[in-house]
């Protein structure tokens, strides 16, 4: 080893040399501002031409002897070695890495380099202040497709996930994507996203595998080490998915709790509960039940609490009938069903009231039964103004003229009043509920001459199967064996035709208005109901009942002070 003084424009480049991509502008620009001002501070390396040839070749520090050349240097001193000590491929690459970083492309070359030259992993991390895990992540990138190597030292390297993907893949695998992906002319940048996909499989991780090796033989489960996983976390995987699914399915089976069981998932991944089942949240209580799935995303075995409902056990009657009605069965109409049949009829009472014939005496009777409405409340020297109140103030300043007089014109009285039943009456299911006054303003006036069909799979969804069938034998409906093929053909039959569900119209039994006059009846002083209170009751209610049957046939009629107004002809109802 001696150093010469020679013409730097005499060297030559060393065909194995490592920096092959394109080095940086800005550190060729820097190293040049250097050279100029203090000169070349390290030496190139270079060793004598072989076959008996003059000049030396350049074993490294190419990108000193080019910066040289540019500052106009005549002469350089190089470090002349023999071709022995060039061949020592560490010494170029620890003496390019401590400069400039090579392109990774180029680190990966290196790296298979140095193992022909014998270095082992273990040696070329010590040598490099590196791991050993970085050194087998580097070897595993050197088997990317060397075309698509090429590409990425042009610096349009794919991020770290995607060139995972790419790495694990074959090279056959490779080739066959690279044919369909590589860049055009008119687009040089490649979709790496899209290599990635088409080169990704689905693989299973065994930091989710609940099972042992003595399943994992059983179901061919091979492991493979994922060497970009976090040092401190189980890197393995495999491809096995099928192979992975059943044996941790095995293991779950022979371990589930007591009050576990072993369920799927739906179509969106989510745990599908047993029927009527709900799920409980928060902290589980003894009496939960838990399913147990696998996620199918990563295999791993979760589990979900629920409660069932309630069984309630029949009352026996003492000869030995069940009593009617003790057990837990599914109502004719759903909750949402009377919510549905509550918005219907709301709807209906309230065109009736604004288009029905109604004369006086019966739009004063619906005033005073509105009264009783369970939305109604009638509070004295109130400091309180409630937006209800507010909007009946509201719709009454029309029959108030500006000097304070009423304005007691026919016409206006009779659409305010109509107006005011509108905002008040109501059948919905919530606190809006009128409850029977609703229903009797609805009767009186037939308001079900206004209820639309409901013949629709939104209602009939909402029956139980029994109500169903009782509704397809009245309509002439054929009874399927499939309870969503009997509501399909009521659908069809009812679609050309008015149906209303019996349930929905607004006609009270006598029960309901004896119940209705008792919650409403405080005239006695308290103590045990007598016989004769029940007796006044239904006679009060069938008192009522008649009332409002003379009133609903004249307003059906026409009869009263409304001859002037449209009669309508009776609505025809399918269920009547």
């Amino acid at each position: 080893m001696e150093l010469k003084r020679v013409d730097p424009r005499s060297l030559m480049e060393n065909p194995d040399k490592l920096r092959r991509s394109k080095s940086n502008s800005q550190s060729d620009a820097l190293l040049l501002a250097s050279i100029t001002a203090v000169g070349i501070v390290q030496p190139p390396v270079v060793f004598e031409a072989e076959d008996g040839g003059n000049g030396y070749v350049i074993n490294f520090g190419h990108r000193r002897v080019a910066q040289a050349i540019i500052a106009g240097h005549e002469f350089i001193e190089v470090i002349v070695t023999t071709k022995r000590d060039a061949d020592h491929g560490m010494s170029a690459f620890a003496e390019n890495i401590v400069r400039e970083p090579l392109n990774p492309v180029d680190q990966w070359r290196a790296i298979e380099r140095l193992a022909a030259l014998g270095w082992t992993e273990e040696s070329i991390a010590m040598a490099l202040a590196t791991q050993v895990r970085q050194v087998k992540k580097l070897r595993l990138l050197a088997n990317v497709l060397p075309a698509m190597l090429d590409h990425m030292a042009k610096g349009d390297m794919p991020n770290e996930t995607q060139l995972r993907t790419i790495a694990a893949a074959a090279q056959g695998e490779q080739s066959e994507v690279w044919k369909r992906l590589k860049p055009k002319k008119a687009s040089p940048q490649v979709a790496w996203h899209e290599v990635a996909r088409a080169l990704s499989k689905q693989r299973m991780e065994a930091k989710y595998a609940s099972f042992g090796d003595d399943l994992a033989v059983a179901y061919g489960i091979i492991w493979l080490e994922d060497l970009f996983a976090p040092s401190d976390e189980d890197g393995r995987y495999t491809n096995e998915v099928e192979g992975f699914f059943g044996a941790q399915r095995e293991w779950l089976t022979g371990n589930l709790p007591e009050r576990g069981s072993l369920i799927d998932c739906d179509q969106w991944g989510q745990p599908k509960l047993p029927p009527k089942a709900e799920r409980a949240y928060g902290n589980p209580d003894p009496s939960h039940y838990t399913g147990w799935y696998l996620e199918e995303r990563t295999g791993k075995v979760a589990s979900v609490a629920y409660r069932l409902p309630e069984v309630r056990a029949p009352r026996i009657a003492a000869n030995g009938d069940v009593i009617a009605g003790s057990s837990r069965e599914r109502p004719d109409v759903t909750q949402k069903g009377h919510a549905i049949i509550g918005d219907l009829r709301t709807n209906a009472l309230h065109e009736a009231l604004e288009r029905a014939p109604i004369d006086d005496d019966t739009l004063l009777a619906l005033t005073l039964i509105s009264f009783a409405s369970l939305n109604v409340s009638v509070t004295s020297a109130s400091p309180n103004n409630y937006d209800s109140q507010s909007t009946m103030t509201r719709l009454i300043a029309g029959i108030i003229k500006d000097d304070g007089s009423l304005n007691l014109e026919r016409d206006t009285l009779q659409q305010t009043a109509r107006s005011l039943l509108c905002h008040v009456l109501s059948c919905q299911v919530n606190r809006t509920n009128s409850g029977v006054a609703g229903r009797l303003a609805g009767q009186v006036i037939g308001a079900n001459r206004f209820l639309p069909n409901m013949g629709t799979d939104e209602f009939l969804s909402c029956l139980s199967r029994s109500a169903l069938e009782g509704t397809a034998k009245l309509a002439s409906a054929p009874v399927l064996q499939k309870v969503k093929d009997t509501r399909a053909s009521l659908v069809k039959r009812f679609a050309d035709t008015e149906f209303v569900h019996p349930s929905a119209l607004f006609a009270l039994t006598p029960e309901e208005l004896a119940g209705w006059v008792g919650s409403n009846d405080h005239s006695y002083s308290g103590g045990d109901e007598s016989e004769s209170d029940h007796t006044d009751e239904a006679a009060s209610a069938e008192g009522i009942q008649t009332s409002v049957e003379d009133l609903a046939d004249e307003t059906a009629t026409g009869d009263g002070n409304a001859d002037d107004e449209e009669v309508y002809e009776p609505y025809a109802v399918a269920a009547e």
